[in-house]
């Protein structure tokens, strides 16, 4: 009796054994193929203030420009797309205390993202926008560069409209770029 109590309980761990191993290659394979393309999945996202190297310029008298930015970016079937958003705001007029606050809508970009790399700890996004206030325009083609991090990562902003391109420091916020 002992004899087939043991055999039957040497069966049922095998059983489980191979029920178990099974579990773990059906997960395996179903996961494989859900995600059949190492390419799929997030390239580059983020979102924070960022403040632009130089402000205005000297042709502004180097004005401080804040910009509150957010922009996703994903590969799927060997596509990219996302979406981004910058606004750039510049202070009131210098009248005093009115200096810093920053209401003053200087230029605001969102965008479509068609296409997009990524090199290291950077990537680079391309697509098309539509900007009100400085460089306005539908359908503008934009380059965003961007790189990995917390506050003091870099992002440079460059639209065709205008022939210079934004340089941003990130003051608060997180960039995520995968490899």
């Amino acid at each position: 009796m002992r004899y087939v109590a043991r055999i039957s309980r040497r069966w049922a761990e095998g059983i489980v054994l191979v029920t178990a191993v099974l579990a773990a290659t059906t997960l395996v394979a179903t996961r494989s193929v859900a995600h059949d393309d190492e390419d799929n999945g997030i390239l580059a996202r983020g979102a924070g203030t960022t403040i632009i190297h130089g402000g205005t310029g000297p042709s502004g008298g180097f004005v401080p420009v804040l910009t509150t930015l957010a922009f996703h970016a994903e590969r799927s079937g060997g596509a990219v797309t996302g979406s981004f958003e910058c606004l750039a705001l510049a202070p009131a007029a210098a009248t005093g205390s009115g200096s810093g606050q920053f209401i003053v809508n200087a230029m605001y970009v969102t965008g479509q993202i068609t296409g997009g790399w990524v090199s290291g700890d950077t990537a680079t996004l391309t697509g098309t926008s539509n900007i009100t206030g400085l460089g306005a325009g539908s359908d503008v083609p934009f380059t965003f560069v961007v790189r990995r991090g917390g506050p003091g990562a870099t992002a440079t902003l460059t639209v065709n409209t205008l022939s210079s391109p934004f340089h941003e420091v990130l003051v608060q916020g997180s960039i995520e770029v995968k490899n």
